[in-house]
């Protein structure tokens, strides 16, 4: 079993540049978008994953006006190593739930009930927590205590609880990300490292990847809640 220590504030450095090293080794497992790494845009989302939960630690410190909180877990042999982490969204307006935004266990430490253990902190906090995953991973979530709400985009959206929260995530505008100069000049990078017509195809590659994930989590849900309008989980609000 892992150390668990829970923050609300920023971490210290070790801990988050441990935890940002982790978002870039998982990206296909962290991103909504779940790129393969085959994909030559691969590297531009590590960045701009990346750099999105930089902003969310960041904004641990009250500077945003909005809530964030982490667990993270460290290696009983080693309290210096982080083994996983899970950084979620207190809910306004419902003081019993949550939004899991991000969530990884290290390769080799996985099957060794991390995730099951920063999950059950979590929700022993806010017992009504919500998220979106995979529809391959739903079984994954499923065992540790999630059932289908519903399905939005590429992401099936899972609770603890049969309904989802009427309650309103504070959520980053992330879209500026896309937009800064540092995309763009790994962009750049990589047109001239791949040639245009394989960026071109690498974002086709990229759309038609979203669509086999969204049909695949719209099936899913048809199979878990049948037919009809499904609720589409907790709302958000985006926040500069």
């Amino acid at each position: 079993m892992p150390a668990l220590h829970h923050f609300l504030t920023p971490p210290a450095e070790p801990i988050k540049s441990q935890i940002l090293q982790m978002v870039v080794d998982n990206l296909t497992d962290i991103s909504s978008v779940a790129l393969p790494p085959s994909n030559p845009l691969y590297s531009l989302y590590q960045y701009g994953i990346g750099f999105e939960v930089h902003l969310y630690l960041q904004a641990m410190d009250g500077s945003r006006g909005m809530p964030v909180e982490l667990v993270v877990a460290m290696d009983l042999d080693d309290p210096e190593q982080v083994t996983g982490f899970l950084l979620y969204l207190p809910l306004q307006d419902d003081p019993e739930a949550c939004s899991v935004a991000y969530l990884a266990v290290q390769a080799g430490q996985r099957r060794q009930g991390i995730a099951r253990a920063m999950l059950a902190q979590v929700t022993a906090r806010y017992p009504h927590a919500a998220l979106g995953c995979v529809a391959s991973k739903v079984p994954v979530f499923e065992a540790l205590g999630f059932q289908v709400t519903g399905a939005r985009g590429p992401q099936v959206l899972m609770s603890t609880r049969s309904e989802p929260s009427a309650g309103i995530a504070a959520v980053l505008d992330v879209a500026p990300i896309y937009r800064t100069l540092e995309v763009q000049q790994i962009h750049s990078y990589l047109l001239k490292q791949h040639g245009k017509r394989a960026m071109v195809d690498a974002e086709k590659q990229r759309d038609r990847h979203l669509d086999q994930l969204s049909r695949k989590a719209h099936a899913l849900a048809v199979e878990r809640l049948g037919e009809g309008p499904w609720l589409e989980g907790n709302r958000g609000v985006r926040l500069v």
